[in-house]
């Protein structure tokens, strides 16, 4: 092994581990949100109409409808965010196996 690479793989492995963690992050986060606008699916009515159920189920879809806004709109942040992390995360682990590869030439 190339002994003057070593400390540019070290750098080129913890960069990579930052932008996998980064990348992890990123899509727990929108797992959560996804999680979030599936929990908003309002439930059946269950027994007979009335006119106070109605009522209630109609302010829930006012206020669940508002609240999928608010989710979407960090869904869509999160889409673009995860895929600038994506290629940040591609680059760096890219850049690792290349300094791995190189130190194992021989001199």
């Amino acid at each position: 092994m190339n002994r003057r690479l070593v400390p540019l793989i070290r750098i080129a492995d913890l960069l990579r581990d930052r932008d996998l963690a980064a990348l992890s992050d990123l899509a727990r986060a929108r797992r959560a949100n996804l999680d979030r606008l599936a929990a908003l699916k309002a439930a059946p009515e269950a027994g007979p109409f009335s006119v106070g159920g109605a009522q209630a189920r109609l302010r829930y879809e006012a206020w669940a409808d508002g609240r999928r806004a608010e989710i979407n709109a960090s869904l869509a942040r999160q889409a673009a965010a995860l895929a600038e992390a994506e290629d940040r995360a591609r680059r760096t682990l890219g850049r690792a196996e290349a300094l791995r590869a190189l130190s194992a030439w021989p001199r």
